[in-house]
């Protein structure tokens, strides 16, 4: 079983940064991808930023430019860097992870709230 805990939310003014963590644990497979979605309110999860193991990323057009997506393979973590937050930012941000032939699992989800 697959474990997943996400850290670094909180409330920030806009144009600030906030760094989130997920920390896996459990059965890692090294095929697999890691990822944050988010979701706010009155709207669909949507993908905001993922990387797999084999190096490549890839990130929602909103955050291009602004959002850095990184891994730690040695802890099973991975991390959002969150540059230049716009209100539009508010939501609550889930950490993801895609196991080959076995499965995703989503952390607890963390609230980031960007304040004009």
């Amino acid at each position: 079983q697959v474990h997943l805990v996400e850290s670094g939310g909180g409330l920030v003014q806009a144009g600030k940064s906030l760094r989130l963590s997920c920390a896996a644990s459990g059965s890692i497979f090294s095929i697999n991808t890691m990822g944050w979605y988010r979701q706010a309110p009155g709207k669909q999860r949507e993908l905001v930023a993922t990387f797999a193991s084999g190096g490549s990323t890839n990130y929602a057009d909103s955050v291009k430019g602004r959002f850095t997506i990184s891994r730690d393979n040695a802890k099973n973590t991975v991390y959002l860097q969150m540059n230049s937050l716009k209100p539009e930012d508010t939501a609550v941000y889930y950490c993801n992870l895609d196991l080959l032939f076995r499965g995703r699992y989503w952390g607890q989800g963390t609230q980031v709230t960007v304040s004009s």
